[in-house]
């Protein structure tokens, strides 16, 4: 079947101005401030597309120009044991993972498939240039793993640290990879090496929460629920490192009530993090759209002690038009915060009342809701989306090979001419 690209233009979203995409666009270059860019798509209502496999039977929202092998949608459930246990008569689970017998096959185990394969389609077959992708985890093993399978050439940019998360169900192709930063370094360093790496016009980076198919391939966890209820959540709950995947569902339950077919857009939107690295929940606390002070050094040595690592982000997308602050005033959310042991003490509570495994981030957001029931924030006759972002059974998110080594390690302070070379020489 041939695939007609997305009909859609881009909204600035500090000033409403609407603009054409030139095919990549990141940013609004007559914005006066900080900015998120926010698509508006020609198809008003929400119809998803049962002819189109995969995550692209929402393609009307997505700002694609193709559709790609392998993809799954996320998978929206109604809960018994974990909506008992918290007396909750309206909750809903939305997972993206591995788990078929509930029909989620995402077989990295992890939502950020879902930005991967709306990303990668908005990239046009015609282009030359290699992609460059900066994670802390997840978002490295979804990307590598599609690009993969779909021969498209992509530089992944993670911390050494996080070498352990880029485990596979199959070989990865030639057209993947890997640049790491030392033991020791964080995303940030990594973030840091892509946009050195960057500099060089062969490369182009894929531009994280700024990028419109980013956030709405993670807003297809919202259009799942949807699908599945009828009715826009009065409660989100999600965990957090840089908060996209919750400006995400903000921004598709604005879609959806424009819409009008799925009542008013009054959802809550509630994110959860991992004690000590807290730098969301430290900054709305403080009720500031400014970020916490928060000193390299002492941001590394706290994302070495969390368990969900993927929570670990120094620069999220908190401040800007359309961020995360903005996200949090609009829907009268709030931030929530778990220990190692809440998040460990969630994921084996989840296992018993589930039936399956999560990983430790969307156990984050477990904890979370467990914290709101008990402080009444959530009524047990509410409408609540849990996204469950990742997991599935253990023997799925331990089955295949993992990268032995990255294909280069380098500092993060080396300079943009040197790396470029040494990249160069990995194709």
């Amino acid at each position: 079947m041939r695939f007609k690209p997305t009909s859609y233009k881009l909204m600035n979203v500090a000033d409403g101005r609407v603009f054409d995409d030139q095919g990549w666009t990141l940013s609004d270059p007559q914005s006066s401030e900080p900015s998120l860019v926010r698509a508006i798509y020609d198809k008003r209502l929400f119809t998803p597309n049962d002819s189109l496999p995969g995550i692209y039977r929402y393609a009307d929202w997505m700002p694609i120009n193709r559709t790609l092998r392998k993809s799954c949608a996320p998978v929206t459930y109604k809960s018994e044991g974990l909506a008992a246990h918290l007396g909750l008569e309206n909750l809903y689970i939305t997972f993206s993972g591995y788990n078929p017998e509930i029909g989620a096959e995402m077989k990295t185990c992890s939502f950020k498939e879902t930005e991967a394969y709306t990303v990668c389609a908005r990239m046009s077959k015609e282009e030359d240039r290699v992609l460059i992708v900066q994670s802390a985890g997840n978002t490295a093993r979804a990307f590598a793993q599609v690009c993969s399978d779909n021969n498209i050439p992509v530089v992944i940019c993670i911390p050494e640290d996080s070498s352990h998360d880029l485990w596979f169900h199959r070989r990865l192709r030639e057209c993947v990879k890997v640049v790491a930063v030392p033991h020791g370094c964080d995303y940030y360093d990594a973030i840091t090496i892509g946009e050195k790496l960057a500099s060089d016009p062969h490369y182009f980076l894929e531009g994280g929460a700024k990028n419109v198919a980013r956030r709405d391939g993670m807003g297809t966890t919202i259009l799942s629920f949807v699908e599945k209820t009828g009715r826009i959540p009065d409660v989100y709950f999600q965990a957090v490192g840089s908060g996209t995947g919750a400006i995400a569902a903000w921004e598709n339950a604005e879609r959806l009530a424009q819409d009008g077919r799925f009542g008013k857009n009054k959802m809550r939107v509630y994110v959860c993090q991992n004690t000590p690295f807290t730098l969301i929940h430290d900054s709305w606390k403080a009720a500031s759209r400014s970020l916490a002070p928060l000193e390299p050094e002492q941001g590394r040595r706290n994302a070495e002690m969390i368990m969900a690592k993927v929570l670990a982000n120094r620069k999220p997308p908190y401040s800007l038009a359309g961020g995360l602050y903005d996200t949090l005033v609009a829907s009268h959310g709030d931030t929530y915060v778990s220990s190692n042991d809440e998040i460990l003490y969630s994921t084996l509570l989840f296992r018993d009342l589930e039936g399956y495994d999560l990983l430790p981030a969307a156990s984050a957001a477990v904890s979370g809701l467990i914290k709101a029931v008990k402080e009444g924030k959530v009524k047990k006759d509410e409408l609540v989306m849990l996204n469950c972002t990742g997991g599935g059974s253990l023997k799925s998110m331990s089955k295949g090979y993992k990268i032995k080594e990255p294909d280069l390690i380098v500092d993060p302070d080396i300079d943009s001419e040197e790396l470029v070379k040494m990249v160069d020489g990995l194709f």
